[in-house]
C-alpha cells in the first residue's frame, strides 16, 4: 500500500518555524518529483514548493521564497519543508505530494499522484 504521511504541524507563534515531514512507504522515492501544497478554509488549494527527482531543483511559490526550504533523503524515503519567519497567513493544511513526472507547472495538482492526509499549521499573531 502506497502511503505519504506529513507530521510536524503545529500552533506556533508568528514570527516562529516549523519542520514538516513528509514519510513515503510502498513507493521508492527516487524517481518522484515532490512539492508541498497547502489549503486554507475557503481557498483552492496552492503549491507551496516542488523539488525534482532528476537532479534536485526546487521553485517556491513567491509567498513563500526565503522563508521555507525543500529537501529530501532518498534513502530514508522522506521530504521535508522547513518553514522559517510563519505568517498568520501561512495557516492551512499542509499536503505532500509525488508525481512520476510533472509536464506542466509544478503548481498544478494535476500530475500529483499521490497524496498524504495532510497536517495543520496554524500561525497565530
Amino acid at each position: 500500500q502506497i502511503q505519504l504521511v506529513e507530521s510536524g504541524g503545529g500552533l506556533v507563534q508568528s514570527g516562529g518555524s516549523l519542520r514538516l515531514s513528509c514519510v513515503a512507504s510502498g513507493l521508492t522515492l527516487d524517481y518522484y518529483d515532490i512539492a508541498w501544497f497547502r489549503q486554507a478554509p475557503g481557498k483552492e488549494r496552492e503549491g507551496v514548493s516542488y523539488i525534482s527527482s532528476i537532479n534536485g531543483a526546487t521553485y517556491y511559490a513567491d509567498s513563500v521564497n526565503g522563508r521555507f526550504s525543500i529537501s529530501r533523503n532518498n534513502s530514508e524515503n522522506t521530504a521535508w519543508l522547513q518553514m522559517h519567519s510563519l505568517k498568520p497567513e501561512d495557516t492551512a493544511v499542509y499536503y505532500c505530494a509525488a508525481a512520476f513526472l510533472v509536464e506542466g507547472y509544478w503548481g498544478s495538482t494535476n500530475d500529483y499522484i499521490y497524496w498524504g492526509q495532510g497536517t495543520q499549521v496554524t500561525v497565530s499573531s
